[in-house]
């Protein structure tokens, strides 16, 4: 069974008296420990899919399925669990508590659900991410490049189901683009991560596995 099945996916928004079709019959497969990327120009509706993988924004109609469970037949209550859980959303802005420590950004969702935080894990973790000697540091003392590598360590900390990127190397500079695409491939490959990256950078969709090209709400393979 694929770890992520969209079946028929459509999100229709209200533009004045217009109505606009952001995504129109998209469906497609993505197999556990697969790096699918996502291409396509602006307003071409890869940011709204995406934040409907999450489980942010719900379709008009069609259906979500993870590890075989339809997501958006779920309580609010498991959604927000999924959110936290089960699809780890990378941004381009990072997203990080300003108050936090990057230890404490990384074991955010677990402390959320009052889990236990393993702290072999998490050195382990901080070591991969380069990050070991600024664990007490807040985003503010940090890079761009270095934020954003503890928004994905926040995501890994959680395994979840499905790592969710989206444009993540879009505000950095080319050397930490390429250490962040480094870092995100590693986790695809090493740790069996499936990955999903939303770009409009041709180069960077095709070190994925599979390229899926989405124009006008169309999704097509590439």
């Amino acid at each position: 069974m694929p770890i992520l099945n969209v079946c028929n996916l459509c999100k229709t928004y209200q533009a004045g008296e217009a109505e606009v079709k952001a995504l129109d019959n998209v469906s497609f497969t993505v197999e556990k420990g697969e790096f699918v990327s996502i291409i396509g120009p602006s307003g071409s509706g890869k940011s709204t899919l995406l934040h409907i993988l999450a489980g942010i924004d719900r379709p008009t109609s069609g259906k979500v399925y993870v590890d075989g469970e339809d997501i958006y037949a779920k309580s609010e209550k498991e959604l927000a669990y999924y959110r936290r859980r089960k699809a780890g959303l990378i941004y381009q802005f990072y997203n990080l508590v300003p108050t936090l420590t990057v230890e404490e950004n990384i074991t955010l969702p677990c402390r959320l659900d009052k889990k236990k935080t393993d702290k072999e894990t998490l050195d382990r973790l901080l070591d991969t991410l380069g990050m070991k000697e600024r664990r007490s540091h807040l985003p503010s003392q940090l890079s761009g490049g270095q934020q954003q590598r503890c928004a994905i360590g926040r995501v890994l900390f959680t395994n979840p189901a499905l790592m969710l990127a989206d444009e993540p190397t879009g505000n950095l500079d080319s050397k930490s683009a390429a250490e962040v695409m480094e870092l995100l491939g590693s986790a695809n490959k090493q740790y069996g991560q499936t990955l999903i990256m939303i770009t409009h950078n041709l180069e960077l969709a095709k070190l994925a596995d599979r390229m899926l090209i989405i124009k006008d709400g169309k999704l097509s393979e590439g």
